[in-house]
Order: C-alpha cells, then sequence, then structure tokens
C-alpha cells in the first residue's frame, strides 16, 4: 500500500472582468481575489495572460504584460500562494485568442510554421524570464489546451503527428538556464486520449515535459451516458490518470490533475459539492499524483456576454468573493486530505524540482493519506508500433476499454492500464507490480 498527497490549487479566473484582467491588472482587484482562494486552503494558482495581450506583433513581447506577470506572482506570496503561469492562451472557456499576425491577412500556422514556432518560443522563454527568480514561482504550463486548434476548430491549424512533437519539444527547451526546481509542462483536452485521427497522441502527454497534465469533464459524453453522479462520473479523473500513466515510459512519472470542475450543463447546483468530493476521493486513490488544480476559482460575471451558460457558474467563489457551497466542500475535502497526511497546508515557496514542488503544500507527495492500495490488475490498450492506441474511441465514454475499467472498479477492483507493448514486457509488468491482465476487444 502506498498513499498520496497531491498539492491543491484552483485555475484563477478573475472576479472583474475574466482573463481580460489581463489587459491592465488592477492589484486591487487581485488581492482581494487571492485573499478569497487562500481562505479556501489551497496552496497554488494557475493564471492565464492572454496571448494577443503578451505577444501583440511577432517580434513584440510586451514588457509590461511580463511585469504584470511578476506583479500577480508577487502578490499570490502574500498570501502564501505558489503561481503556475500558462503561456499561450490561447484557447479559453470556448473562445480562441490568436494574435493579429496568424490570422486571416496574415494566416499561418503556430504548429508548423517555423517563425512562428520561434516566435512562440521565444515568449515561453520571456515569460519565464519574467518570474524565475520569485520564490513562490512554480513553474509553466505552455498553454491552455492547445491541441483545440485541430478539427473541429472552424479556424484549425492542421498538423502532423510528429509536427506537433517538434512544435512541443521547441517550446518545452525554450527556457534558458532553467532552474530544476520548476517544472515546465504542456496541458491538452481529452480529444488526445479519446479521438482517433487526432495528431496530439497519448505519448506527447505521458513523455513529454517535467509531468503529464490531465484535463478531466464530465460533459464529453460521460454524463449524458452514465449520470452526472454516476461511477463513470466521479471517477473520470481518476480513469484518465490511470489511463495517462499507460502511456509513461518512466514508473513514477507524476500526474497533474490540471483542470476538472463540476459543469452546471450536467450537475443541480445542489449536487456539485458532492461530486467535488466524489470525485476528489477517487483521484486521491492514485499514485504519483503532484496536485488536483480546481476549476475554477471565481464565476464569470453574468454582465460579460456570449458565453456558454455552464461557464457562468463554475467558480467555488462568486464574483464578489463569497464562497459558494460548492467552494465550502471542496476546502473541506483539502482539509481533510491535509487532516490525514499530517500536512499543514501552503509554503508559498515552490520546492526543488518535481518531487520538490510536489512537497511545498506541506505534503512529501507520498504522505499519509488516503491509502492507495496496489493496483495488481491492469486492463489492455492495444497500440501501434508507435504506441498510438489503435482505438481510441475506447478509450472514452461507452467505449469498451473505458467500459470495462470502470466496471472492475465498480467491482472493488484497484484496476490500472498498460498498453499491450507493456503486456508483452513482464521486467516491465513486475516493475509496475502488475500480475493480472484483462484484454478487452474493442470493437
Amino acid at each position: 500500500m502506498t498513499t498520496n498527497v497531491p498539492r491543491f490549487g484552483v485555475n484563477y479566473t478573475p472576479s472583474t472582468d475574466w482573463m481580460f484582467q489581463w489587459m491592465a491588472i488592477d492589484p486591487d482587484v487581485v488581492r482581494a481575489d487571492f485573499e478569497a482562494i487562500a481562505g479556501l486552503g489551497v496552496d497554488h494558482v494557475r493564471v492565464f495572460p492572454l496571448w494577443p495581450v503578451l505577444q501583440p506583433n511577432r517580434t513584440l513581447i510586451r514588457r509590461r504584460a511580463l511585469d504584470d506577470i511578476a506583479l500577480v506572482t508577487d502578490i499570490a506570496a502574500e498570501f502564501g500562494l505558489d503561481v503556475a503561469v500558462d503561456v499561450i492562451q490561447g484557447h479559453m472557456s470556448g473562445f480562441d485568442f490568436v494574435p493579429a499576425w496568424l490570422v486571416n491577412w496574415h494566416a499561418g500556422n503556430m504548429f508548423t510554421d517555423q517563425p512562428a514556432i520561434d516566435a512562440q518560443a521565444a515568449l515561453v522563454s520571456a515569460v519565464y524570464d519574467a518570474v524565475r527568480d520569485r520564490p513562490n514561482f512554480l513553474g509553466l504550463t505552455l498553454g491552455n489546451e492547445l491541441n483545440q486548434f485541430q478539427r473541429p476548430n472552424p479556424a484549425a491549424m492542421p498538423a502532423k503527428r510528429d509536427e506537433v512533437t517538434h512544435w512541443l519539444s521547441s517550446l518545452l527547451d525554450a527556457p534558458r538556464d532553467r532552474d530544476p526546481r520548476h517544472v515546465v509542462v504542456h496541458s491538452e483536452n481529452d480529444h488526445l486520449w479519446y479521438r482517433d485521427e487526432h495528431p496530439f497522441v497519448p505519448a506527447h502527454a505521458s513523455r513529454l515535459g517535467d509531468l503529464t497534465t490531465v484535463h478531466s469533464w464530465i460533459f464529453n459524453g460521460t454524463a449524458a451516458t452514465y449520470g452526472a453522479l454516476s461511477p463513470q462520473s466521479v471517477r473520470h479523473a481518476e480513469w484518465m490518470i490511470e489511463l495517462s500513466k499507460a502511456f509513461a515510459a518512466d514508473d513514477g512519472r507524476p500526474v497533474w490533475l490540471q483542470e476538472v470542475g463540476a459543469p452546471s450543463m450536467n450537475l443541480a447546483e445542489s449536487e456539485m459539492p458532492e461530486f467535488c468530493a466524489r470525485t476528489i476521493e477517487a483521484a486521491l486513490t492514485t499514485d504519483d499524483l503532484f496536485a488536483i488544480t480546481w476549476w475554477c476559482s471565481h464565476d464569470v460575471t453574468r454582465e460579460l456576454g456570449d458565453y456558454k451558460d455552464l461557464e457562468y457558474s463554475l467558480g467555488l467563489l462568486d464574483v464578489d468573493n463569497r464562497v459558494k457551497p460548492l467552494g465550502r466542500r471542496f476546502a473541506e475535502v483539502v482539509a481533510e486530505a491535509r487532516r490525514a497526511g499530517g500536512s499543514a497546508g501552503g509554503s508559498g515557496v515552490a520546492g526543488s524540482g518535481v518531487a520538490g514542488a510536489a512537497s511545498a503544500s506541506g505534503a512529501s507527495g507520498r504522505a499519509n493519506t488516503p491509502a492507495t492500495a496496489r493496483r495488481s490488475v491492469a486492463v489492455v490498450v492495444d497500440v501501434d508500433a508507435d504506441d498510438v492506441p489503435l482505438s481510441r474511441a475506447a478509450l472514452g465514454p461507452g467505449g469498451a476499454i473505458f467500459e470495462r475499467w470502470h466496471a472492475l472498479r465498480e467491482d472493488g477492483v484497484p484496476v490500472a492500464v498498460v498498453t499491450s507493448a507493456t503486456a508483452a514486457n513482464s521486467v516491465a509488468l513486475e516493475a509496475r507490480g502488475i500480475h493480472d491482465l484483462v484484454r478487452i476487444d474493442p470493437r
């Protein structure tokens, strides 16, 4: 038996002006928001400066915008919060934010045009340098779910798998003289895991960057198929964590549950606290969990138009910084996990490397809550010679592998996931402690 106490945090959506706050940061707004966020007992925030604000021209990275990132990071430190910065936004809450030098008359491709790749790499490097010396700087994510710029995005920038690899590697390697205390990662939505022919593949998520990030949303058909409080829904994040581990080249590679939330299109407000508690409790049964970062800190004000309805109510706090019932339950679950793990909470100082960053919450990364049973049984995902699943559809809601894993889990089996390549390697299976394999016909 092993145990796992991750960090706990929130994705920061400013209470005033949403992400447009990054056009002109108001320190008083940010300070009030961070005070309320810290009151939930979290140890970090993930922040999202907008790409056109940072880099409105291919060869212009605005100093004022970089200074605002540093300012927000310094304000977070006042409340004991570490800061993870997403660089390229990119795609946010149903909107795309792409600078003018990549659209219409200047149409380009962020993934395949080398001048555009070089410009993005320069931005990653500049953002890193802007906050690298802050003691509460946790690290960078390249951007938010940038794989959404593939089809079916109406303004898709198509790329092939090897071009995605080149793009990711170019940006991940961009920070110069990187401090090992800081993590550099990338994020995708679940199209990477569940959509056949998508050029972003599981190996990208699980092998590139300092750790794997997972974004778990039950509006992907899980809630509609099984029910919003079904075992499949409340264990969806756990499933994605275990699925991601199947494709990791290194045993023990940390996984960051970087986004998970309670969407109103699937859950009544009265159901959201239970969904939150059961989702986190299920995620805590996994090993090597780096962090759980809830989406999101604040509701979007109804004064802003044209968002999908769920975006207005995802916050743990309302726009007046009042804690919602969902926020209260989240805070209780965090406190319960910390008490069980003997953790005092956030330190406001990033740790040393991935293991150290995990311990900045006051936990060891493998502390005393709640005990995770060894997953000695694993379902097998058949892959080709490049470790791409033969059927990614089988991995998503309604798919044969998805359903078999959840059925075993509901029967009380602590079940893992392996690829067919791993299943054929007795040494690799032994290293993971897996002794029984479950094979499924994905048709």
